[in-house]
């Protein structure tokens, strides 16, 4: 198993955001979620700093790779849904808070250096969404993959959404959103979500990244914007109804309701208004 840092020595990505940062390997940056307690979900402060931290990063000319991974076996259990009644309780503060999350997606995206999710354990909604937005996911069979929007009530990012089609297809795309189901680590290779399963997750996206160090860091960010190009962008008609499906979704009762049940532990009723 490749040896985690002691996560207490790293420097974190700002003040008081529990991401750390491993430049132990200047070639190799390893970007850790470090809120085990809370299965690494992302709160409005951390979907920040972790889009200014691979803005950063972008432009370090010797950065070649850049690993994300969570800390305590668990990936990402996705947004903190826990601050979603003060984050994200309006049409205003839901905006606010999506734009957050597709700058983070974005920067992860678009960053010119190769990516990498090294997953253990769950990688959740927005965490799911942060690994689909990487070049390569590696996983161990630990891993669970799910994206339960259609159980919160709520419309799953476009960033998010676009890397799940050129990941998967669409039809397997609307299977995972539309029924909130749980896939292993055995079917998500099997559907491609997974690029490689492996016994340890972030050994073999350490190994993987090894191979990079003596290519062009300009073929590959140009391979990246060539590809990127080559998959097309959304009808700007198309991206407009699904943001506005996003602004009808935080002003529905069953997003009240679906926060609400999650506050209670109970099972959200959902009715469509």
């Amino acid at each position: 198993m490749a040896d985690l840092p002691d996560l207490s020595a790293l420097p974190e990505a700002a003040p008081g955001v529990p991401i750390r940062v491993d430049r132990s390997d200047p070639a190799v940056v390893r970007v850790i979620l470090d809120r085990a307690a809370r299965k690494n979900a992302l709160t409005l402060a951390m979907w920040t700093a972790l889009a200014d931290l691979f803005e950063t990063l972008a432009a370090e000319p010797e950065v070649r790779a850049v690993i994300l991974s969570g800390a305590g076996g668990v990936f990402c259990a996705g947004a903190d849904i826990s601050e979603f009644g003060a984050a994200r309780s309006d049409a205003a503060s839901g905006e606010i808070y999506s734009a957050a999350v597709e700058r983070a997606n974005i920067a992860i995206r678009d960053c010119p250096k190769a990516t990498y999710a090294a997953i253990s354990g769950p990688a959740m909604g927005g965490g799911c969404g942060l690994a689909l937005c990487c070049d390569f996911r590696f996983a161990d069979d630990t891993a669970v993959f799910s994206i339960p929007a259609a159980r919160l009530g709520v419309v799953y990012a476009v960033t998010e959404t676009a890397a799940l089609v050129e990941t998967v297809g669409i039809e397997t795309a609307k299977d995972i959103l539309f029924t909130a189901r749980r896939l292993d680590a055995a079917e998500a290779m099997a559907k491609g979500l997974v690029t490689e399963r492996a016994e340890d997750a972030m050994a073999a996206a350490l190994a993987h990244a090894a191979l990079l160090r003596e290519n062009a860091p300009m073929t590959i960010a140009g391979a990246k914007a060539t590809l990127r190009a080559l998959a097309g962008a959304p009808e700007p008609a198309a991206l407009a109804e699904a943001l506005d499906w996003q602004r009808r979704a935080v002003l529905s009762e069953d997003y009240r309701g679906a926060v609400e049940a999650f506050a209670q532990k109970r099972r959200p009723e959902f009715h469509g208004r």
